[in-house]
């Protein structure tokens, strides 16, 4: 049976490989016939594509070929190749060096960037992190504990979605985190790693993006222009009751889980795992999880360790943004430079369990050190994927994405003002999912809505608040997006299988969220009041009777 599912395995791999090198093959191609008949443009030139449609094709093709192909590593390349083609207007040199050594989207820059290199430090220090406490014993600790007083699938994905709305300060900590802890328990329980990806993506920036004491709270405060005298702070308060998109997915996470309902490919994920499979295919690149503890495991080996990192890191962040140097808690948060908090944070929490494991004779200093090589080759999938992705980003704002999207918001806007919230929601979907990126997504439309609306309006709340919603939405739906390559990692899920079991959740939650917004947009329109709110609960009670519908029809079927 096994050897007939690996040989099956093996040829769809063939066949897909055949696939995407045709694929690449076929594009490259059509680029190079532009490069033999182009000439070398110009340094100071806008390359034709700038600002067009043609600026989105490098990341659209980018996820075609992921999605078709189930193959991540090259359909990323050929993605950044198209883009850095059209960067250079068909010149193979001047390409050649944009990919590589562009000042602001070469993958050789942005390797030396900072911001980037903390964040590929953080994820080695988490992966060290994660091996320590397999070793030391701690995560069969708790393994053993959870069987006690967790019974069953439900209270073990309760388990995960609760710590994951714990976890609000940022998004990836949170992916990591909640990765890494409750793995063996889910597990144990027989979840698929699919389910495990699509529990903690989905309380990471949804969570994040609704806490009022979060990275993302501060990137939204500073994304309101100060021209307009709008309290950045203060919108983002009164965007809350507005966010349907996160707070859609966090009610359908639970309704999902008690009524015990999947649907789409994660259904079949999730029963091949009741008979023993957690991951359907791509287990195999993670093999490592299998690892000899020593034996002498208490749960404190694991409770210490992953209190410890999640302290400390809200420390370094908050250290950061000046909360030493007499900065109040939310100018803190404001301020931060939360990549380079967290990797204080993580190697002093680090720091913190080498003294706990020593000091009890769990683990010698050289088992300690070894764990730092074992750490970082358990992330070398992720890290090059993140990689690909800010090459990928950087080429796209490169050929003007955010200008061309900038344009089409503008052209729309005035002449359908109550239907302004539902455009920015589904802009803001398809920019985020092109660029992988919430965080660019909306600091490029927050400004135009403002310029919409006056700084009174209960409609500028309403379309700021579709904004988030759609950025968090395609970035929870996007192949590229940071977010959904770290929930993939701490899951420990082969990165095309997260996000093709995802999708249709997260559509549904967003095609009901669009019908929420232009709801939203009607009522603020016509009565500039808060009775648009009313929109809320009618939105998130839909959801819920769409989940009550798949379950009967999966029960009548059945």
């Amino acid at each position: 049976m096994s050897n007939n599912r690996s040989d099956n395995n093996n040829a769809s791999g063939r066949k897909r490989m055949i696939l995407v090198s045709a694929a690449a093959l076929c594009i490259i191609a059509v680029f190079l016939i532009l490069t033999i008949r182009a000439r070398s443009l110009p340094a100071s030139d806008v390359p034709a594509a700038y600002g067009t449609a043609l600026s989105l094709l490098p990341p659209v093709i980018a996820i075609a070929l992921a999605l078709i192909t189930k193959e991540v590593y090259s359909s990323l390349f050929v993605g950044i190749t198209v883009g850095a083609m059209l960067y250079a207007g068909g010149n193979a040199e001047t390409a050649l060096n944009t990919l590589l050594y562009h000042e602001s989207a070469g993958l050789v820059v942005n390797l030396t960037d900072i911001s980037h290199a903390s964040i590929l430090v953080f994820v080695t220090l988490l992966g060290t992190m994660v091996v320590l406490v397999n070793r030391s014993g701690g995560a069969q600790a708790f393994g053993r504990w959870a069987s006690v007083h967790i019974k069953n699938r439900v209270g073990a994905e309760l388990v995960t979605v609760l710590l994951g709305l714990l976890i609000f300060v940022d998004d990836g900590f949170n992916c990591m985190t909640v990765g890494s802890v409750m793995r063996p328990l889910t597990d144990q329980h027989k979840v698929s790693r699919a389910k495990l990806a699509y529990l903690i993506d989905s309380t990471a920036a949804p969570i994040c993006i609704i806490a009022p004491i979060s990275c993302w709270a501060a990137a939204v405060s500073y994304a309101v222009p100060e021209e307009y005298n709008i309290n950045g702070f203060s919108m983002f308060l009164r965007t809350i009751p507005y966010n349907l998109y996160a707070l859609g997915t966090i009610v359908m996470l639970f309704a999902l889980v008690l009524l015990r309902v999947d649907f789409g490919p994660m259904k079949k994920h999730e029963e091949n795992a009741l008979k023993g499979d957690l991951f359907t295919s791509g287990g195999s690149q993670f093999e490592e999880d299998t690892v000899h503890s020593s034996g002498k495991g208490r749960l404190s080996d694991l409770v210490i360790p992953v209190v410890s990192l999640i302290i400390l890191c809200i420390v370094g962040i908050a250290y950061t943004g000046g909360a030493f140097s007499g900065a109040g808690l939310i100018d803190s948060f404001a301020n931060a430079d939360s990549a380079r908090g967290l990797v204080m944070g993580s190697l002093l929490a680090l720091l913190l369990t080498l003294w706990l494991y020593m000091s009890r004779s769990v683990m010698t200093l050289k088992d300690f050190m070894e764990a730092f090589a074992a750490g970082f080759r358990s992330m070398c999938a992720p890290m090059i994927i993140l990689i690909l992705s800010w090459n990928l980003s950087g080429i796209t704002g490169l050929l003007g994405a955010p200008e061309f999207i900038h344009g089409i918001v503008e052209a729309s806007a005035g002449s359908v003002q109550m239907l302004v919230p539902a455009l920015v929601f589904i802009v803001s979907v398809f920019l985020a999912f092109s660029t992988g990126t919430s965080w660019g997504t909306f600091s490029i439309l927050i400004p135009i809505v403002c310029a919409i609306y006056p700084a009174d309006s209960e409609m500028l709340v309403i379309s700021i608040s579709a904004c988030l919603a759609g950025a968090v939405c395609g970035d929870h739906c996007s192949p590229i997006s940071d977010t959904t390559i770290m929930s993939s990692a701490g899951a420990h899920c082969d990165h095309i299988n997260h996000v093709n079991t995802q999708l249709p959740y997260a559509l549904t939650v967003a095609a009901v969220c669009g019908v929420g917004y232009l709801l939203a947009g009607i009522i603020g329109f016509q009565t500039q009041s808060i009775a648009a709110l009313a929109s809320t609960p009618l939105t998130l009670i839909v959801i819920v009777a769409v989940v009550l519908f798949v379950r009967r029809t999966q029960m009548s079927k059945a």
